[in-house]
């Protein structure tokens, strides 16, 4: 059982919290959509998309959410900013629950923050993301805007191996420079480059939460998908469980997992393992913080 020994803390991203110590919260789940060759994009330039099956997957999403208390957020993907604002603008009108703003450059992302600022979106948004290559222009349109939620991609080209991922923050002053421009909600997000590395970010989950007591997440599912291609839905599945209950038992904060439409076989997986976890927890002193954990809410009632 995995237990941090520093104070962990607990941020508050529109209506969801995430962070705390394993038990504490239940793993806050990210679905993503319109991300790069997303079936329901018809032009990726101009954000033109279906609109119906759009909406179709948030609500699944939400329903999931609802039905085991593992809280969810949108992984709001544009390949433009035009696009980006599209996007943000309609899931904003169909959930109310946070969105990642995440875009793949710069200008992208700052663009379409704009939007988010202007029409007060800002407290349910998490700019997505920033790394070592971030620049200053960019730390200081997060500063102009009162941006506070950002992530953190912790990636060390020095040193690819967990330790890596907390001197970037500390030694390479990532952390430090963030903080500086205004950010007070970092969530961090150790890199996974293939398989082998799930086991990697898992261990700089723990590495993460132990040395800064921050939110940590992950996004582990692509790798199981590129590598279970040809193989079998089935093989996917099982391996994509697997991988969820094992950087949850690392103590992820939130995953981001990937295809929104995956919801249905994820959320059931992750509100069993919360459970568990919570259940151990309590052994060691820790109690959940929120009456609707999936251990009373999921487990219970199957």
């Amino acid at each position: 059982m995995f237990l941090p020994a520093k104070e962990q803390k607990i941020f508050n991203i529109g209506n969801v919290k995430v962070g705390g110590r394993p038990g504490e919260l239940p793993t806050v789940l990210c679905g993503s959509i319109f991300y790069h060759k997303h079936k329901i994009v018809e032009d990726p330039v101009r954000g033109i998309f279906d609109k119906r099956e759009a909406e179709r997957l948030i609500n699944q999403q939400d329903e999931w959410s609802d039905r085991t208390g593992n809280p969810c957020m949108v992984d709001v993907v544009g390949e433009t900013h035009r696009a980006l604002i599209r996007y943000l603008d309609f899931v904003s009108g169909v959930t109310d629950a946070p969105m990642l703003l995440n875009g793949p450059t710069p200008e992208v992302r700052m663009r379409a923050a704009e939007f988010v600022v202007e029409v007060g979106l800002l407290e349910r948004v998490v700019y997505t993301s920033i790394n070592y290559t971030v620049r200053p222009e960019e730390l200081e349109f997060i500063k102009e805007k009162g941006i506070r939620a950002v992530i953190i991609q912790t990636f060390n080209p020095r040193n690819p191996m967990p330790s890596g991922s907390l001197s970037i923050l500390r030694e390479g002053k990532l952390l430090e420079l963030t903080l500086k421009h205004g950010v007070t909600k970092p969530l961090l997000l150790p890199p996974v480059l293939d398989v082998p590395s799930i086991g990697l970010a898992s261990e700089a989950i723990r590495l993460l939460k132990d040395g800064l007591g921050l939110p940590v997440g992950v996004a582990p599912c692509g790798v199981i998908g590129q590598w279970a291609k040809g193989r079998g839905k089935t093989l996917r599945d099982i391996c994509t469980a697997g991988v969820l209950g094992l950087v949850q038992s690392a103590g992820a904060d939130f995953i981001i997992y990937g295809a929104i439409r995956k919801a249905p076989s994820v959320f059931p997986v992750c509100a069993v393992m919360d459970a568990i976890i919570t259940y151990t927890s309590r052994m060691h002193g820790v109690k959940p913080l929120v009456k609707d954990h999936p251990l009373y809410k999921y487990l219970s009632r199957h």
